[in-house]
């Protein structure tokens, strides 16, 4: 991995696939917004092979065609809502740089945002699943935990040169451990309790985690 200096914004990855049209018009906007979120709830209860357009048409009261205008096919909803799921993360990072803070404490703030959007946000958990269901999907999605460990990993190189780092940690593996751990406790929470309890989960975690790599 090349040694990033900066927390450059993270990108969110344009996934090429059959879409529909591009809507200009606001009504046009919120229908299709409509059936994107209608499309999420589904997803992340049920996952993509066990919900259909017509599942989606129902839950947004609309005929099956008028889905399919705006989204031809099922992996094409899929891939609306990762990326609409990517597109959480540069909005997570601008909020946690917006405090100000030194970069360890944006990472830590960053991942904090980031629980609380697992837990609230159906879009950003039907994301998460689908990307979990990638081997299991018709979909080209993109890899999932790389682009996350490489920002997280700019902003701990950052927090080494600033001397916030503890001088035996390497910014990449605490980066790679930070991103195993947060997933893993979503994940866990989600089973166990559909993650009501994520957010203090995580706090949790991320205080053990933080503790063993901050400068002592």
């Amino acid at each position: 991995m090349p040694e990033p200096q900066t927390a450059a914004p993270f990108q969110v990855r344009p996934i090429a696939t059959r879409r529909g049209p591009d809507p200009r018009q606001d009504r046009s906007a919120r229908t299709r917004l409509l059936v994107l979120t209608a499309a999420a709830e589904l997803f992340a209860a049920r996952g993509f092979r066990h919900t259909s357009m017509t599942d989606v048409a129902d839950r947004v009261g609309m005929t099956k065609g008028a889905v399919y205008f705006h989204f031809p096919t099922k992996e094409a909803l899929a891939v609306a809502v990762v990326e609409r799921y990517y597109a959480h993360w540069p909005l997570l990072l601008q909020q946690a740089t917006a405090e100000e803070r030194g970069p360890l404490e944006t990472t830590a703030r960053l991942l904090a945002g980031a629980a609380a959007a697992l837990r609230d946000d159906v879009v950003v958990q039907a994301g998460a699943r689908l990307q979990l269901e990638r081997p299991r999907t018709d979909a080209e999605l993109p890899t999932p935990y790389v682009d996350l460990t490489e920002l997280l990993a700019a902003l701990l190189v950052r927090a080494e040169q600033a001397g916030e780092l503890h001088r035996e940690v390497s910014p990449y593996a605490a980066a790679r451990s930070l991103v195993a751990a947060f997933f893993g406790t979503q994940h866990i929470s989600d089973v166990l309790h559909e993650r009501a309890h994520l957010a203090e989960r995580w706090s949790e975690t991320a205080e053990l985690m933080f503790r063993a790599i901050r400068a002592g």
